[in-house]
C-alpha cells in the first residue's frame, strides 16, 4: 500500500533567493568590467555582508572543485553565497565540462559571478546560461553616450544627481576612459557631499582647477607673443600632471569655447556680469576678459578648428600628444 501523497510529482528545485544564480560580465575594457562587476556585487550583497558572503577566487590558483564547494557552502549571515572569479577566460577553458554540469543544476543559495573578455554565443555554456543566469555585455560607449552613462552611474552607485553640463565638463577635462571617469565621480560625490547635485562648478573646482589654471597661463604667454615662456609653461604643465599629455587639448578647447561664447555675448551687448554668470567664469575674471580683448571672434573660431584637428590627429595616431601640443602653442603664439 502506497503512502499518502506518494503519487505526487516531485517539486522542482527552487531558488532560495531572488535574482540570477550565475552572472557573466563580458568585455574588453578592464575598467568597465570592474565597474560593472562592482555594480552587480552591490546588488547581491550589502558592504558589511561581503566579509562572510563573498569568496573572491584567484583564477590562477583556485581549482574548479574549490569554486563549486564555495558555491554550495551554506550562507552565513547573508541570504546568498557569492563566488567571484575575475579574468575567468582560462579558468572556464580548463574546466568547461565541470562548469557545464554545474550550469545544469546550480546551487540555489550560491551565486557565481564571472568576468571574461569574451563569451562565444555558440558554446554549450552560453546556451545554458540563459536558463539560469544572465550575460552582461560591456562595450565602450560612443562619445555622445558618455554623459548619460555618467549621470546613471552617479545616480545608481551613489544616489547622487550629476548634472549634464557637469558630465560634459568632466569628459572634457578627464578624457573618455570610463574607469577614470567613474573614479572622478566617486571623488566628486564626496566633494559635494552636502549638496543635492554634483555641478559643473564642483568639477571645475576639484578636477579642473590646476589643469585649467595651467592652461590659462600657457594661453596668456601665447597671447603676449612669448613663445619661450609659453612652451616652458606647457612643458611644466605636462611634467606636473602625468595625465595632462592626453587631456591638454580638451582643456584648451574648453577654455576657447568659453572665450568664443563670451565674445559672441559681448558683441551682442550683454554685460560682463551677465556673461560671468551664464558661462560660469570663476577665478581670474579680469585675466579672462583681458585675453578676450586680444583675440577676434574669427581667431578664436580658427583656434577651435585647429584644436579639433589636433585632437583627431592624436586619437588616430598621426601625431604624438606632446608634439601636437607644442605645435599648437607655437601657432597660437605666432597668430
Amino acid at each position: 500500500m502506497s503512502k499518502p501523497g506518494s503519487n505526487k510529482k516531485r517539486e522542482p528545485r527552487t531558488r532560495a533567493v531572488q535574482g540570477e544564480l550565475i552572472y557573466v560580465v563580458a568585455g574588453k575594457e578592464a575598467s568597465l568590467l570592474t565597474a560593472e562587476c562592482e555594480k552587480v556585487l552591490n546588488q547581491l550583497l550589502e558592504p558589511q555582508q561581503r566579509v562572510t558572503g563573498l569568496f573572491n577566487a584567484d583564477p590562477a590558483t583556485v581549482s574548479a572543485s574549490q569554486v563549486l564547494d564555495e558555491l554550495r557552502t551554506a550562507p552565513f549571515l547573508t541570504e546568498r553565497r557569492v563566488v567571484l572569479v575575475k579574468g575567468a577566460d582560462d579558468f572556464i577553458s580548463k574546466n568547461r565540462g565541470l562548469l557545464e554540469r554545474y550550469f545544469d543544476n546550480p546551487c540555489p543559495t550560491g551565486v557565481l559571478l564571472l568576468t571574461v573578455t569574451s563569451w562565444p554565443a555558440r558554446t554549450k555554456l552560453a546556451k545554458k546560461l540563459s536558463k539560469v543566469g544572465r550575460l552582461i555585455n560591456i562595450t565602450q560607449p560612443k562619445r555622445w553616450q558618455l554623459p548619460s552613462r555618467l549621470t546613471n552611474y552617479a545616480r545608481d552607485t551613489h544616489n547622487k544627481n550629476l548634472t549634464t553640463d557637469a558630465a560634459e565638463l568632466l569628459i572634457e577635462l578627464t578624457g573618455e576612459t570610463m574607469g577614470r571617469l567613474y573614479s572622478e565621480i566617486d571623488k566628486l560625490v564626496l566633494f559635494a557631499y552636502t549638496e543635492k547635485a554634483v555641478t559643473a562648478k564642483h568639477v571645475e573646482s576639484l578636477v579642473g582647477h590646476n589643469r585649467l589654471f595651467n592652461c590659462f597661463a600657457v594661453i596668456d604667454a601665447c597671447l603676449a607673443g612669448n613663445a619661450v615662456q609659453a612652451v616652458g609653461r606647457l612643458r611644466n604643465m605636462l611634467a606636473e600632471d602625468r595625465t595632462a599629455e592626453y587631456l591638454v587639448v580638451g582643456a584648451f578647447a574648453f577654455h576657447f569655447r568659453r572665450m568664443f561664447g563670451a565674445k559672441v555675448l559681448l558683441e551682442k551687448g550683454v554685460s560682463v556680469s551677465e556673461i560671468v554668470s551664464r558661462l560660469r567664469i570663476w577665478g581670474n575674471r579680469d585675466g579672462f576678459f583681458a585675453q578676450l580683448r586680444k583675440m577676434t571672434l574669427k581667431q578664436i573660431g580658427s583656434t577651435l578648428q585647429q584644436l579639433a584637428e589636433t585632437d583627431y590627429a592624436i586619437k588616430t595616431g598621426r601625431t604624438k600628444a606632446k608634439v601636437a601640443a607644442e605645435q599648437l602653442v607655437l601657432r597660437l603664439t605666432a597668430g
